[in-house]
């Protein structure tokens, strides 16, 4: 199982073991990460699963779906290059070790 390294805004960070297939959403609801709301439940309606994929890694996941980059429009948060919606980045082996962060507020 791929580890996974959630960090809160407020520095806190929390490792996982994530299933491969298992989006970063699931990951965060099924462990209580705060900083991840997921009001749709993950399936890319909303955007309260905002976040910031390491850079240095961001190249290693598939580049969003026109429905996620039309999303990403709508975040809280500043949008930065590396925004992404937890709900559409799966766990795979190739994705050990990565971070990302969670923007101060959701909403």
């Amino acid at each position: 199982m791929p580890h996974i390294t959630y960090v809160e805004a407020d520095g806190q960070a929390t490792t996982i073991d994530l299933p491969e297939g298992w989006t970063l959403v699931q990951g965060a609801l099924a462990n209580n990460i705060t900083g991840i709301l997921a009001e749709c439940g993950g399936s890319c309606t909303c955007v309260t699963c905002h976040c910031y994929v390491d850079e240095a890694r961001l190249a290693e996941l598939p580049p969003p779906a026109e429905n996620e980059a039309a999303m990403l429009d709508f975040v809280a948060a500043e949008r930065r290059p590396n925004s992404r919606l937890a709900c559409q980045i799966r766990a795979t082996a190739a994705l050990d070790g990565l971070r990302v962060e969670l923007p101060a507020h959701q909403e």
